[in-house]
This record gives structure tokens, sequence and C-alpha cells, in this order.
């Protein structure tokens, strides 16, 4: 087995990557990297000093690539398959692009810093901090329901690497910041990508790990 994932089930880039390799039925072999495991931490660091999975081993030429959407975009070069991730249109590629980038950083990280926060001792909470990132998911869930008004996918009709990362970035907002009877366009998006068996797959795997996540 020439790739490699060093993931975790429960974080939603590696379900973004993950979502990548289902999709073409990509050969690859997990490894599971416990963060909070003392030995398992000072393996990963080693691979990847860093210490943020998702990362993908290509053994066949002894490359590390770290980051879901390089891990995609690599995936796309190396190991194509049926789904392409990235338009061949170039203006279209950029656009991809942006999309992924938005669902990353504008869903995804705000909604990160609202369940790490919960994780924090007492008295070391940031509530500032909090209220801004709920701010910053409200703007971006607001845009995300007009840009899904009469769109299938994020790109259209066509699902790409923006749909991998909106994906877990939908589902783990839902759960932290309930949009449901707010965002009608944004929760048909959201039934359609649990529908698709590669997010299916992926969050059913999450499943054993969920109760780890600060309600």
């Amino acid at each position: 087995m020439s790739l490699v994932l060093y993931y975790h089930p429960l974080s939603s880039f590696c379900q973004k990557a993950l979502m990548a390799l289902y999709e073409n039925d990509t050969p690859f072999e997990k490894h599971l990297v416990d963060l909070g495991s003392g030995p398992a931490r000072e393996q990963f660091l080693k691979i990847w000093p860093l210490g943020r999975f998702p990362v993908l081993r290509d053994t066949s030429r002894d490359w590390l690539v770290p980051e879901s959407s390089v891990i995609i975009e690599y995936l796309e070069h190396h190991y194509p398959g049926k789904t392409k991730f990235f338009p061949d249109d170039r203006d279209r590629q950029r656009q991809a692009r942006m999309a992924d980038r938005f669902y990353d950083l504008y869903v995804n990280v705000p909604m990160q810093k609202i369940v790490t926060d919960r994780l924090r001792p007492a008295g070391k909470n940031d509530p500032f901090g909090v209220e801004q990132a709920k701010t910053q998911l409200r703007t971006a869930l607001d845009m995300a329901e007009q840009d899904m008004a009469k769109k299938t996918w994020a790109m259209g009709d066509a699902f790409t690497v923006a749909d991998c990362a909106a994906a877990p970035a939908l589902w783990y907002a839902n759960q932290v910041m309930p949009y449901a009877s707010t965002h009608k366009n944004v929760t048909a998006y959201l039934q359609r990508l649990l529908q698709r068996p590669s997010f299916a797959r992926a969050n059913k795997e999450a499943e054993p790990y969920l109760s780890m996540v600060p309600k």
C-alpha cells in the first residue's frame, strides 16, 4: 500500500480528505493518530512537527503531503478517478479553490473555535473570541444560503473539492449552532451531502467518537 493517511475520524479536516479517497475508491492505509496519547503524539510529531492532521504519506514517491486541500489536489494529480475535484477551466478552478477556502476558513475554523473553547479548563475560556466566531459563522451561513439557492453542489452540477470541504464543516456547524430553521438552502445541501456515499461513510466512522465533542 503506497498511500498512508495519518488522521482521526472525528476531525472535520480529516473527513474532508477521507471523502476524496472514498469518492474514487483510492486504495490507502489508515493510521489513526490519538493526540491524547503521549507516545502516539510523539510519534506523529516526528512525522509532522506541527502536529496537525490529516497528513498523507506516499511511500512510492517518498513524499509527505499535509493539509486537506493539498492532499485532494495531490490525489487528483497522481491518483485520478471518476470524480474530478477541480474543473478543467482555469477560472472555474480558481472558483472551486475559493469555495474550498470559504468552507474551511469561514465555516470550519469558527466552528472549531466554539468547540475548542468548551474544552478549555475553567477560567480559561475566551467568551469574546467565541462571540466573534459565532458572528463569522452566521455571516458565512447567510452567504452560503444565498449561494446554494439554485445549485446542487457548491460549484453547480459537479461535485468538487469544495463539497469535500463543505460536508464536515456544515455538519459540525449544525451540531454547534443549529441552523435548520433559518437556513433552508444550506440544510437541503447538507442533506444531499449526507446522502453522498463518501461523506456518509466518513460521517459514520466518526460516530463512535462523537461523545468526545462537548455540547
